[in-house]
């Protein structure tokens, strides 16, 4: 019975101590390991931490508009005989661009000039008549003063007088509302030949829509033409709260457009809207930018390219140099003797391009921008590639 129970003890025993020894030497082996790794040098890219200026630019998709248009349409209803322009052409200031047929204002005109002749032939009338009453009275007045006239003769001679003197005002205020006929006549006869009169901006225009053809009948204030101004022209796009504050009138914004992709067009903020879309959440900002060649067209879709705020001699890095670990934003910084790193938290300001202002105190001259996914604080590293400047 001794011997059944020592004998699984005894094995028991014995791979016991194979196990000890085993993992024994296996933590060992996993701590000179370890040992060794801890003591490699990581190999790493860094680039010189800069001091300069940087921008902070944004970029909105708007559209080109025309600074100015102006819809031809006639003032009177008609046929239409003559559409002197097309789409494109150029327009003058104050060119006829459009003749209706003006038959029947003709004939209104011959009308109201022949009521004129008939109103001034009874103004003539008028008063002749009155100077008869008047002498009339007058002698009525003479032979009442030697008794032979008497009161009721008298007292007619000045009725009839007054009633001349009526007469007299009426057809001088019939002459008059003839005369304002004619006029009227002849203003709608002129309307029948429509004009590209605008007030402001340039004396020359380009027709941007044609609307009818010659031969249709259109009536008072129908659309014939848009006619629109190129140069300059204005681009519109829109901005939301966070950057609303940051624009101001007069500020520089450089404009680019698939037309000409290698190309960029100058343009000044004129007008920034004090309210915002209720819908959108955004505001218009309009631009005027010069177009001497007309190359920029309405309906264009571009690019506004606007520097928001500039900062000068401060700190900058490579963007990629930036890493986050626990919610915070850092940079690994190389030691003097570039043998090691220190992390340290930045504070992240204006980033442009792959460039990026940081905040912070103690910082060297070159930080880490490849490798720092292998690196911990006071990590060994060899150096592989230094780039020069902050530039990507």
């Amino acid at each position: 019975m001794n011997k059944k129970i020592w004998m699984p003890i005894s094995l028991l025993l014995v791979a016991g101590f194979v196990t000890w020894v085993f993992v024994g030497g296996y933590l060992q082996d996993a701590e000179k390991i370890s040992r060794s790794k801890a003591k490699r040098a990581v190999p790493v890219e860094v680039a010189a931490i800069e001091r300069g200026s940087i921008d902070l630019r944004r970029t909105f998709t708007g559209a080109v508009a025309a600074m100015a248009e102006f819809v031809v349409a006639p003032k009177v209803s008609g046929r239409i005989e003559e559409l002197n322009v097309d789409l494109a052409d150029t327009v003058k200031r104050g060119q006829v661009v459009a003749r209706l047929d003006n038959d029947e204002y003709v004939q209104s005109v011959l009308q109201a000039q022949a009521d004129l002749a008939v109103a001034k032939a009874n103004l003539a009338e008028a008063e002749s008549l009155l100077k008869l009453a008047a002498r009339e009275l007058k002698r009525i007045e003479n032979l009442r003063k030697r008794g032979v006239a008497t009161e009721s003769q008298l007292d007619t001679a000045r009725a009839d007088q007054l009633a001349k003197q009526a007469h007299l005002e009426v057809t001088r205020a019939q002459l008059t509302r003839a005369e304002a006929q004619l006029q009227a006549t002849r203003i709608r006869r002129d309307y029948t030949e429509v004009t590209a009169d605008w007030r402001n901006g340039n004396d020359q225009r380009v027709v941007a829509e044609r609307y009818v053809d010659e031969g249709q009948t259109v009536s008072a204030n129908t659309a014939l033409l848009r006619i629109v101004e190129l140069d300059p022209v204005k681009a519109v796009f829109f901005v939301t709260e966070k950057n609303y504050a940051r624009l101001q009138s007069g500020q520089l914004v450089l404009l680019s457009t698939d037309a000409y992709p290698d190309e960029s067009f100058e343009g000044r903020i004129i007008r920034i809207a004090p309210v915002f879309s209720e819908s959108t959440r955004q505001a218009q900002v309009e631009l005027r930018v010069a177009n001497p060649q007309l190359r920029l067209k309405p309906g264009m879709f571009v690019r506004a390219d606007v520097v928001l705020d500039q900062l000068v001699d401060v700190t900058i890095v490579p963007e990629r140099a930036l890493v986050k670990r626990d919610n915070k934003y850092g940079v690994f910084v190389v030691s003097k003797d570039g043998r090691k790193v220190i992390w340290k938290v930045v504070q992240v300001g204006i980033r442009e391009d792959q460039r990026v202002q940081i905040i912070a105190s103690d910082l060297g001259d070159r930080v880490v921008i490849l490798g720092q996914h292998l690196l911990d604080n006071d990590a060994l590293i060899s150096i592989t590639n230094e780039v020069k400047g902050a530039a990507p």
